[in-house]
Formats: structure tokens, sequence, C-alpha cells
């Protein structure tokens, strides 16, 4: 009997333990699935800060913006994902606009300016980029840099522009256009682009070809550039940064996001990796790495000669509006996709 009751005892042990480490991640301890469109070297680095300071795993699932997005609205409230994280806003806003998200608690967002995050509260942004054109020092003198994005559409930028269409980012900065002037002026600019521009694919392609001389100049984020300079000044050394001001769409400042899925089975746990990459210590870790995203916790400064955040004049944006699916629409009626 008493072999029976020990045997007894060890199976019910052997399924508590199991249930527990269903609840808790596994065996090894308690983890999260990232469904990750953020740059993987940075995560690479965060990931394992947030881990040696609580324990959890990060599993990362890399991808880009809107192949994760659409997968997780494909996977619905089965989705395996714990949380998601973007490059730039719209994948956000599609999850957003299918209620997959949970609702972070006023705690984790209050880490970062209401501005940077939807008034939903579904989500957050934890680091940004700024829209800049980069321009060849022998090509483009100072007098003739534009005071609007929207000038690249004129006649006498033919020839002279590029961008990379076809990628997350430059997607998001139409997607600020569109919310900003509109449908019809969008169009219009797209058309003026078109007719204008060379289209590069990647946005350090766009640097090293301006920077080369091969065109004059070109639209992408600000990050590319100091990399760059950081690094050797290699595709960066005849070339300089035209950051736009007045609120103007080519001041725009892409968020990147991070929320809790609804499906999530963790969380409790996936809360609190949004909570740290937005804290001091995940922003800080942010702000010493290779990627030069701006860290959006005012506590934080990006510092490493990078222009200050706080020295930008983006314009206002309803990051939940920022439209996705119809920019894509737009730019493939447009012919750049």
């Amino acid at each position: 009997m008493r072999v029976k009751k020990s045997a007894l005892a060890l199976a019910m042990g052997l399924v508590l333990a199991g249930l527990t480490g269903c609840g808790s991640g596994g065996d090894d301890g308690p983890s999260i699935t990232v469904y990750n469109a953020q740059h993987e070297e940075l995560l690479a680095k965060l990931a394992p800060a947030f881990t040696k300071k609580t324990g959890i795993e990060v599993k990362l699932r890399n991808g880009s913006d809107f192949e994760l997005a659409n997968q997780i609205v494909q996977e619905g409230s089965a989705s395996p994902a714990d949380v998601f994280l973007t490059e730039n806003s719209p994948a956000m806003s599609l999850v957003e606009s299918k209620g997959l998200f949970a609702k972070l608690s006023e705690k984790t967002r209050a880490q970062v300016p209401p501005k940077y995050s939807p008034a939903s509260g579904d989500w957050m942004g934890f680091t940004a980029r700024s829209t800049v054109l980069v321009y060849n020092t022998d090509k483009v003198k100072p007098a003739e840099l534009p005071t609007s994005l929207m000038d690249l559409a004129k006649p006498e930028w033919k020839g002279r522009i590029s961008f990379s269409p076809t990628g997350a980012d430059f997607q998001a900065i139409v997607s600020a256009v569109l919310e900003l002037k509109g449908e019809q002026a969008t169009k219009d600019w797209l058309a003026g682009l078109k007719a204008n521009g060379t289209v590069y694919q990647g946005n350090n392609v766009v640097l090293k070809s301006v920077n080369d001389g091969t065109i004059d100049a070109g639209v992408i984020y600000h990050y590319y550039w100091y990399r760059d300079q950081k690094e050797a000044g290699d595709n960066s050394s005849d070339s300089k940064l035209h950051f736009f001001g007045d609120q103007d769409p080519g001041a725009f400042l892409s968020v990147s996001g991070a929320g809790v899925l609804k499906s999530s089975k963790h969380k409790s746990d996936a809360e609190k990796f949004v909570a740290y990459l937005s804290s001091v210590d995940g922003q800080r870790e942010l702000a010493a790495s290779y990627a030069l995203e701006y860290p959006l916790n005012p506590k934080v400064d990006l510092g490493q000669g990078v222009k200050p955040l706080a020295d930008l004049d983006p314009p206002a944006v309803d990051l939940s509006s920022l439209n996705g699916p119809k920019v894509i629409g737009l730019m493939e009626d447009a012919g750049f996709l």
C-alpha cells in the first residue's frame, strides 16, 4: 500500500509540475514569444538584458512589419505570440483595428509621453526615427534644399531624388503624408515622385548612391547616416542630412510600437517586457546600442552626436490612423509596388 501511495504521490507531483510548466512557459522557467519586426540586432541586445533582470526568457520570431501583422491577424485568438514589436506604427494599427491587442496598464504607458502612443492604450511607442533628406554636398547647395517633403514632387527635382518604396520605412512616411495632407494630395505627390525619382532597394543603397554622387538626394531615416558616420563614414562622408521643420510631413517621426496580444497566455510577463522596453533601464540599453534610434522615455537621451529629439519639430499625427493597407493601395496605383 505504501508503494502504491508513493507512486500516486509521484504521479500527482508530475501532473502538477507539468501544469505549472505550461502556465509559466516551460520546464526551464517562464518564457514569452515575441513576434519581432524591429531590428534583430537591437532585440538581440535588449531581450537578454530583460531576461537577466527578470528571469523571463524571450523567444524571438523575426520578420517584417506587415508580414508579422498579417500573420497575427490570420492566427487571431490562436496566435502563439505574446508580444508584437514593429519598426513602424502602421502595422500596429492594422492589428489594433482587428481588436487583437490587450490594453496596456496606465503605469506602463506613462513611461513615454502620450503623443508617442495611440489614445486607445492598446499599444505604445518605445523608440522612434526621424524622416530626413540626405544630400550630396557637391550636388546640392544649401539654398536648394526643399522646405517641405512635398516639394520633391516639383519639376525642379526631376532626376535628382531617390527612395526605397518597397520597405515599411518609406510606406510609413507615405502614411503620414496621407494623414496630414489627404488622399488627393498624396496621389499627386506620389505621381510627382514617380516622375522625378529613382527607386533603390534599401535605404543603405539610397545612402550610398547619394554619397557616391549617382543621385543628388534621397529620403531615408536619420539613423542610416549616423550609423555610417559612427562606423567609418565610407557611405556618408560626402553627404549631409537635411531635417525638415515646421511640422512638415518631412519631419515625420516614425514610432516603433510594442503591444501585448489578447491571445497571450502569459499577459503579465508579456507586459513586463513591454514595460522594460520603455523603462529607464531598457531605454538606456537602447541608447547605448548600435541602433541610434531615439529613446522615447524623457529620462533617457540618445546622445552619440545625433541631433537631439527635443530639437526636432515633427507633425502631430494620430498613430492609430496611419493606414498601411490604404497606403499600399495608393503606392500600387502609382506604380511603386
